[in-house]
């Protein structure tokens, strides 16, 4: 099948491959060119603008979207869709915010250009391991470019998950279970690191230990492994955690359905205190120590 791809960063350059791989044909297109030509020595159709990646694609059209969410996802989703025709097919790839699918299907209808959002997990394992995908639209939309999911995705890694926006909704609270789950690792880690068995432990061992079998067990916990086995304590890596976008969008929606997920949004907010240095609040809880018990105020 023919696909065109906007958008060649990690996972963008690595769906390409495997699409290639899977024998498709890929036609793609990056702001910066140098990733063109790269994909252009492995096999793709390379495209010098939005225009030209249109052009090289035959009626009715496919072009997946793989960018950042927000202002430059805006821009493309309008400057692709003003070139595509009736029956074409955008597919935007990012990770989204689900209300923003349901304008861009409604817009992109009156032209008749279908529209589906989906929700991509995999990272920059996705190349060798594939990417399970959440798909929302039109299931006729959907039906026509599952040969390019099926490549994409590993056995049983795809799904159709309702009208516009459902895709990346489901995506969405993905997201925000895996911050809840990253936090508990975290903790639980911390808390085998400051025990008094702490200096004895392996904690890659420990990691390696409880993926066999345990009912912890996890890919991210792989990770973990693979990840102190490289750097035992963590030396080298700032404690400092950035969000997406995905989590806030989460707890948010948790707030408008009324469901107490307390265990996301704590996730969520331990990586806003992971960016501040010496806070206020720290202050105030020290300082109120001191003054009701006290207790010793160490100085700044």
């Amino acid at each position: 099948m023919q696909i065109g791809i906007v958008g060649l960063g990690r996972m963008g350059m690595n769906m390409a491959r495997r699409l290639i791989k899977g024998g498709h044909e890929v036609v793609v297109y990056n702001r910066t060119q140098e990733k063109v030509k790269e994909m252009e020595a492995e096999g793709a159709i390379g495209a010098a603008s939005v225009d030209d990646l249109v052009s090289k694609l035959a009626a009715p059209r496919v072009v997946w979207l793989m960018l950042p969410a927000g202002k430059v996802t805006h821009e493309y989703v309008a400057a692709v869709g003003a070139k595509l025709a009736k029956d074409d097919i955008l597919v935007d790839g990012g990770n989204s915010y689900f209300e923003d699918d349901i304008e861009r299907s409604h817009a992109l209808i009156d032209k008749g250009v279908r529209y589906l959002d989906a929700g991509v997990s995999g990272g920059v394992w996705g190349l060798k391991i594939g990417y399970c995908t959440m798909v929302g639209g039109e299931r006729a939309d959907f039906e026509r470019i599952e040969p390019i999911l099926a490549t994409l995705a590993p056995e049983e890694g795809y799904m159709h998950c309702g009208p516009a926006g459902a895709g990346h909704f489901v995506k969405m609270v993905h997201n925000g279970v895996e911050y809840a789950m990253m936090q508990a690792y975290g903790e639980g880690f911390e808390l085998l690191k400051a025990s008094r068995y702490g200096e004895g432990l392996d904690l890659g061992k420990v990691a390696h230990l409880w993926n066999r079998g345990s009912v912890v067990r996890s890919w991210l916990l792989e990770l973990l492994e693979s990840a102190l086995s490289k750097d035992p304590g963590l030396a080298g890596v700032a404690g400092y955690v950035e969000d997406s976008g995905e989590g806030r969008w989460t707890v948010q929606q948790a707030i408008e359905s009324g469901v107490p997920a307390t265990s996301i949004a704590h996730a969520l907010f331990a990586r806003f205190r992971s960016r501040e240095r010496d806070s206020f609040a720290d202050k105030v809880l020290a300082a109120l120590r001191g003054e009701f018990g006290g207790h010793e105020v160490k100085g700044a």
